[in-house]
């Protein structure tokens, strides 16, 4: 409950009405519309204070980075499963019986020739 956030943080409940006005926090809502935090909620609440506290970034500048934040793990999971279907083709490949070599290779391989002088 917003109440219990605010002791906690040692922030004003209005302070936390304002990070969700600004779109900065996203509580969820009971039956009775009373805000409910879950604990990603009070992650992105100490990055928030964090920033604001003791960087001094202002909710503009707050807004943007929590954005790119999630942006870069976004980036990092599409990379991770990139890597996952890479290795599990890496594999599929080894598993073929090395007398049906592949017309193709993941990894090129180039001849270089010597010519002498």
């Amino acid at each position: 409950m917003i109440s219990a956030v605010a002791e906690q943080f040692q922030i004003h409940p209005q302070t936390l009405r304002l990070y969700e006005r600004e779109g900065l926090l996203k509580p969820s809502r009971s039956d009775g519309n009373t805000r409910l935090y879950t604990e990603e909620d009070l992650e992105r609440l100490e990055v928030i204070l964090k920033l604001t506290r003791d960087l001094g970034v202002n909710l503009a500048g707050v807004e943007i980075i929590l954005n790119m934040r999630e942006r870069m793990a976004e980036m990092q999971r599409q990379i991770e499963a990139f890597v996952s279907s890479l290795n599990t083709e890496i594999v599929s490949q080894r598993a073929r019986p090395s007398a049906q070599e592949p017309s193709h290779s993941l990894i090129p391989v180039i001849e270089i020739k010597r010519t002498r002088k």
